[in-house]
């Protein structure tokens, strides 16, 4: 394998400067148990992130949500988690709960303490226009979940 497999043959400046980006990297490279992703560049494994509005369409959402779009929006909840867990020092747990037709909720929580919250509709077509959209989102989520592990750190704890 190539140690370069980017997708336009230089590394992204978004990831490089995007600490959640980072961290969902980390994230998809601690569950790859076999190596996969040893020599990928960070933009390679965030390209599935990327869903364009056109593509969307495309997604027939017939049928189960499938495995590997479980684990990426289990990855985006887990970079999230860890985000919070490192500025904080909340220890933060993340439960995934879709039905087979693609509803359900991504939840964020440390002790007695819910720090974010996702109601995931059409679970089939996760993704975001861009790693920015992508960078966004998850500093986004993890922003909220600081200010609450932060406010009720005591219950978080519990």
């Amino acid at each position: 394998m190539s140690t370069n497999n980017s997708v336009n043959g230089s590394t992204n400046t978004v990831v490089l400067n995007s600490p959640f980006l980072k961290t969902l990297v980390q994230q998809i490279r601690g569950q790859d148990t076999y190596g996969v992703y040893r020599n990928w560049s960070d933009e390679l494994i965030l390209k599935p992130f990327v869903v364009t509005k056109q593509k969307k369409r495309e997604i027939s959402l017939e049928g189960e949500v499938d495995p590997i779009t479980q684990a990426r929006i289990m990855a985006f909840f887990r970079a999230v988690a860890a985000g919070i867990e490192q500025e904080t020092g909340l220890i933060s747990q993340v439960v995934l709960d879709l039905s087979h037709e693609g509803f359900g909720w991504a939840l964020v929580f440390s002790g007695r303490l819910l720090l974010t919250k996702k109601t995931l509709r059409d679970a089939h077509r996760f993704g975001f226009d861009s790693l920015e959209k992508l960078a966004q989102e998850g500093d986004t989520y993890v922003q909220k979940g600081i200010e609450l592990g932060k406010r009720f750190a005591e219950v978080g704890n519990l």
